[in-house]
């Protein structure tokens, strides 16, 4: 499969782009009743995210292409189907190829969708 379904990205659960740490991905957030979020995201050319940090945890799935976490001088390479968890408090950054799309679960709130700069 090489997109999400089309009820995935739904224009009212798109992440807004100054939500996002990385240019040229398309994102969809959907929240847990607990205030966690899950984001699914699309890679549409090889990109670096600028180096952040998140008040909770994060897991990260890779669903297909690959993706490499940075933190400091470590480098880990994921391939579809592997999976991570960064701790919080922890400064990061990725690497996605183009076509990689990956699932990530945070703890607490992190993005905003577009549709909520509407209200």
């Amino acid at each position: 499969m090489p997109d999400f379904p089309t009820f995935v990205k739904s224009p009212t659960n798109r992440i807004a782009a100054a939500s996002q740490f990385t240019d040229d991905i398309e994102g969809y957030v959907f929240d847990g009743a607990d205030g966690s979020q899950v984001a699914l995201w699309i890679a549409h050319a090889d990109r670096i995210s600028q180096e952040h940090a998140h008040d909770f945890d994060e897991y990260v799935l890779v669903i297909e292409g690959r993706c490499a976490i940075i933190i400091g001088d470590s480098r880990t390479e994921l391939l579809a189907g592997q999976e991570f968890v960064i701790a919080r408090g922890t400064r990061q950054s990725m690497e996605v190829a183009a076509g990689t799309r990956t699932m990530h679960v945070f703890g607490g709130k992190r993005a905003s969708r577009e549709s909520d700069a509407d209200r």
